[in-house]
C-alpha cells in the first residue's frame, strides 16, 4: 500500500557543493532514520522542488541518483515512490538481537564478526562512495564535534557506521551491518561512558572518513581496522581498572 507522505523539510545549510549532492545526502538520510518509510509517495516534481527550495532539473537530478541507489522508484502515474527492502534485507533485519548482557563468548563472536564485516565495508565504501555519501559522513563528524554526553556520542557514533555501511552500495551488508550493531552494543556503550573513549572514536572516524573522500580503499580498510583495535585496547585497559 502507498502511503503519501508529508513535505520534507528543506535541507541544512551545508559545505560548498553541488545542491543535487547536497540534496541527495539530505533525502537520503531522511529515507534511512523512517522519516520518510518505504512505501511513502513523494510530492510532485514541482510541489517538492518548490518545498526545498531547489531548481527542478537539480530535484531531477538528486532522484536519479537516489533510483541509481535503488532507494526510490519513479513510475509513470504512480509518481516517486520509497522503496521497500528486498526479501533478503527484511530476512536479515528480522534476525534477532542479543540478550541486554550478552555471556563473554557471545560478545567475543559478535566482536570478531565486526573485526571482519567493517574493514570490507569500509573499503567498499571507499570504492563506491558518491559526493552525497561523503557529505553525509563529514555532516556526522561536524556534528560530533565538541564534548558530547555518552548517549548523545553513542548515537552519533552508530549513525556514521550506518553512513558508512550505505556507502557500500550493498543493502544486504547493511542489512547484515545494522544487525551486528544490535550485537555489539554493550561494548560500544562501555566505550562511550568515557571522555577518552568518546575522542577515540571520532579520531577514529576522521581517518575513516578521509580515506573514504579520497577514495582510497586499502587506507580504509586499515582506517577501520585500527579504529577497532584502538576500541578494543580502550575496553580492555577500563576492564583492568
Amino acid at each position: 500500500m502507498v502511503r503519501t507522505s508529508s513535505t520534507p523539510v528543506p535541507p541544512p545549510v551545508r559545505r560548498p557543493q553541488s545542491v543535487a549532492v547536497n540534496l541527495v545526502a539530505h533525502l537520503e538520510r531522511l529515507i534511512a532514520s523512517g522519516e520518510l518509510p518505504p512505501g511513502s509517495r513523494l510530492p510532485g516534481e514541482r510541489e517538492l522542488a518548490s518545498s526545498l527550495s531547489v531548481s527542478r532539473a537539480s530535484l531531477r537530478e538528486a532522484m536519479h541518483e537516489l533510483e541509481q541507489k535503488h532507494l526510490v522508484e519513479r513510475t509513470p502515474g504512480r509518481g516517486t515512490i520509497v522503496a521497500e527492502p528486498s526479501d533478503q534485507e527484511r530476512a536479515l533485519r528480522a534476525l534477532p538481537p542479543l540478550d541486554a548482557e550478552p555471556p563473554d563468548a557471545e560478545q567475543d563472536y559478535a566482536a570478531e564478526l565486526r573485526g571482519i564485516l567493517e574493514p570490507t565495508i569500509a573499503a567498499l565504501a571507499a570504492e563506491r562512495a558518491t559526493a552525497a555519501d561523503v557529505v553525509q559522513l563529514q555532516d556526522v563528524l561536524l556534528t560530533s564535534a565538541g564534548d558530547l554526553r555518552p548517549a548523545r556520542s553513542l548515537e552519533l557514533d552508530l549513525e556514521f557506521h550506518r553512513v558508512l555501511a550505505r556507502a557500500s552500495h550493498n543493502p544486504l551488508l547493511t542489512a547484515l551491518h545494522e544487525r551486528m550493531s544490535d550485537w555489539t552494543m554493550p561494548v560500544r556503550e562501555r566505550s562511550h561512558r568515557r571522555k577518552s573513549g568518546r575522542q577515540h572514536s571520532v579520531e577514529g572516524h576522521r581517518d575513516i572518513c578521509a580515506a573514504v573522500a579520497a577514495h582510497d580503499a586499502e587506507a580504509a580498510r586499515a582506517a577501520m581496522t585500527a579504529h577497532l583495535a584502538d576500541v578494543h585496547h580502550l575496553i580492555a585497559r577500563q576492564a583492568g581498572q
